[in-house]
């Protein structure tokens, strides 16, 4: 009975030495790649043909609001002397109108959305492997990506994406 108690004592010891070892060796590092997204050069080119299309379609936008403004601010005004035919029509107008302004708002941030989901179904990847390489070439067992995984707490000296970043613009060739 006492061989096996010093056994498992034994076995029990080794796996925590061999733990110990293990992370003594272990290197983590750590990257923000939504900043590497908007940092680079790559993503602030993204970032201005998004915010491009914003602009258009908010200028789009405001001047359908200031027409509905006028339609509506016309069917109050005139609302006591319109026949009731004449004010139904009117305010039939308007509610057309105005299903047309919230589907041109859809249509603007759907525009916007898709945009957004084909850069970055071109970029992640392309930065994915530069997070790949440098892991591979510094000997990382793991590089976590903190903007998809909160954590409380991770040693900035470990932080790896400004040099992501670095190493992403050098390296990234848009495809035409």
């Amino acid at each position: 009975m006492k061989k096996r108690v010093r056994l498992g004592f034994l076995v029990i010891l080794s796996l925590i030495l061999a733990g110990f070892h293990a992370e003594a060796n272990d290197k983590t590092g750590f990257v923000d790649i939504r900043e590497v997204m908007l940092n680079s050069a790559a993503g602030k080119k993204a970032s201005d043909e998004i915010k491009k299309i914003y602009d258009k379609n908010k200028s789009l936008i405001q001047e359908s609001e200031t027409e509905l403004k006028k339609l509506k601010d016309e069917l109050e005004k005139q609302r006591a002397i319109l026949t009731e035919t004449a004010l139904k029509d009117k305010e039939s107008a308007y509610q057309k109108k105005f299903r047309d302004y919230q589907i041109q708002v859809k249509d603007a941030n759907d525009d916007l959305q898709s945009r957004d989901q084909e850069i970055s179904k071109v970029l992640i990847p392309e930065i994915l492997k530069v997070v790949n390489d440098i892991g591979k070439k510094e000997r990382y067992t793991m590089i976590i990506d903190v903007s998809a995984i909160p954590l409380a707490y991770h040693a900035k000296e470990n932080d790896l994406t400004k040099k992501i970043i670095d190493e992403f613009n050098r390296t990234y060739k848009p495809k035409k």
